[in-house]
C-alpha cells in the first residue's frame, strides 16, 4: 500500500468552454466535478496504475463519505467545511485557468495530534507516503515535516511536494524527496534559477544536507533529478498541450511508485515514467487522470540528460 496525506482537500469543478473572455457571459460546454486535492490525485493515478493507494487527511464527513465510494480512504473529520477549486478549459487551445479557495480553519488542536497519530499506525503497512498540497489555516506549516520524519525512521520512502514554508521545513528532514515546481525552488534556494542546467548546484546544498532527492517540475520543460548519485534532465520531444493541473500529482505517483519497489532506485528510469505520467495527465481535462496507453507510447519517447559537472564526470570511474 502507498498511502498519501491531503490535508487541505477539495471539491474540483471544471469547466470546458471554447474560448475564455473576460467580462463577457459565455457557455459552458461541459461541467465536471469531483473530489480533489493533490494527495487524492496521487492516490488516482496510483490505482490507475496498478498500485494500491490509501488517502489520509483532513475532511469533513460529508466529503469523507464522497471519497469513500471512489478511493480506500481514512480522514480525520476535522474541517467544517470543504473548499472548492474551479479551473476553466479552453478548448480552442487547451489553456487552463484555476481558481483556489484558501480553505477552512482546524479549530480542534486534537484533530492534527490524531493525523500524525493515523499516519503512524497506517506506516506498517505501508511501501510509501506522499505528503502533499496546500494546508488549512490552523495547521503549522511544520506538519508536512513531521509525518516526512515519522515515515523516515519508519524505513518508508516519503515524497513532499509542499510549497513555501512547509517546503523549506520538508528540506530540512534527511531522507525526503522533494518535488517543487522551479518557482517553489528559487524560494526554497533563494536563487533566481533560470538555465534547468543550474539546478544541480542550486539544490547541492540541500543534498548535502541529507536530502534524498530533489525533482524540480519544469511544466512542458520536463523535470530534472538531482540525488547524491548524480544529476538528470528528462523531456518529451514535443511538450503537449491541455491541462496541466494535475500533473504534478502524476509526476509524484510514478516516482514514490518506484521507491515504493524497494529496489535501489534507478534514477533516470525514475524520470521517464515521471515526465511520461505526467504528460499522460495533461491530455486529461480533469485532475487524478491519466491517459494509461499514451503514458506507455511516450515513455520510449523521453530523452535523459546526464547534468553532472564535467569536473565530477572527469572524477567518475
Amino acid at each position: 500500500m502507498i498511502l498519501t496525506v491531503t490535508m487541505n482537500p477539495a471539491y474540483d469543478t471544471t469547466y470546458r468552454v471554447e474560448r475564455l473572455e473576460r467580462g463577457a457571459a459565455q457557455r459552458v460546454l461541459s461541467v465536471q466535478q469531483r473530489i480533489g486535492g493533490k494527495g487524492i490525485n496521487v492516490s488516482r493515478v496510483l490505482n490507475q496504475i496498478g498500485k494500491y493507494s490509501r488517502a489520509t487527511g483532513f475532511a469533513d464527513h460529508m466529503f469523507a463519505a464522497a471519497a469513500e465510494l471512489e478511493l480506500p480512504v481514512d480522514f480525520v473529520h476535522a474541517l467544517p467545511w470543504v473548499r472548492r477549486t474551479v479551473v476553466i478549459s479552453e478548448s480552442e487551445d487547451g489553456t487552463a485557468t484555476g481558481l483556489w479557495e484558501p480553505g477552512p480553519r482546524v479549530s480542534e488542536p486534537h484533530s492534527i495530534d490524531q493525523l500524525r497519530v493515523r499516519v503512524s499506525g497506517l506506516l506498517p503497512d505501508s511501501r510509501g507516503l506522499v505528503v502533499s498540497g496546500s494546508l488549512p489555516i490552523g495547521v503549522t506549516e511544520a506538519m508536512p515535516a513531521d509525518l516526512a520524519r515519522i515515515a523516515v525512521a519508519a524505513g518508508v520512502p516519503v515524497v513532499c511536494d509542499v510549497d513555501g514554508r512547509a517546503l523549506r521545513y520538508a528540506a530540512q528532514v534527511p531522507g525526503v524527496v522533494l518535488m517543487p515546481n522551479l518557482d517553489e525552488l528559487r524560494q526554497l534556494v533563494d536563487d533566481e534559477i533560470d538555465d534547468p542546467a543550474d539546478i544541480p548546484a542550486a539544490t547541492g546544498p540541500l543534498i548535502a544536507m541529507g536530502v534524498r532527492a530533489v525533482i524540480t517540475t519544469l511544466g512542458a520543460a520536463g523535470m530534472v533529478a538531482v540525488t547524491a548519485a548524480g544529476a538528470w534532465s528528462a523531456a518529451l520531444p514535443e511538450p503537449l498541450a491541455g491541462n496541466p493541473t494535475g500533473a504534478g500529482d502524476a509526476a509524484a505517483a510514478a516516482v514514490i511508485a518506484a521507491l515504493a519497489s524497494g529496489a535501489a532506485p534507478d534514477w533516470p528510469a525514475i524520470l521517464i515514467d515521471a515526465v511520461a505520467t505526467s504528460a499522460a495527465a495533461v491530455v486529461i481535462p480533469v485532475a487524478g487522470e491519466i491517459d494509461r496507453s499514451l503514458r506507455e507510447r511516450l515513455a520510449p519517447t523521453v530523452t535523459v540528460t546526464d547534468l553532472r559537472p564535467a569536473a565530477q564526470e572527469a572524477t567518475s570511474p
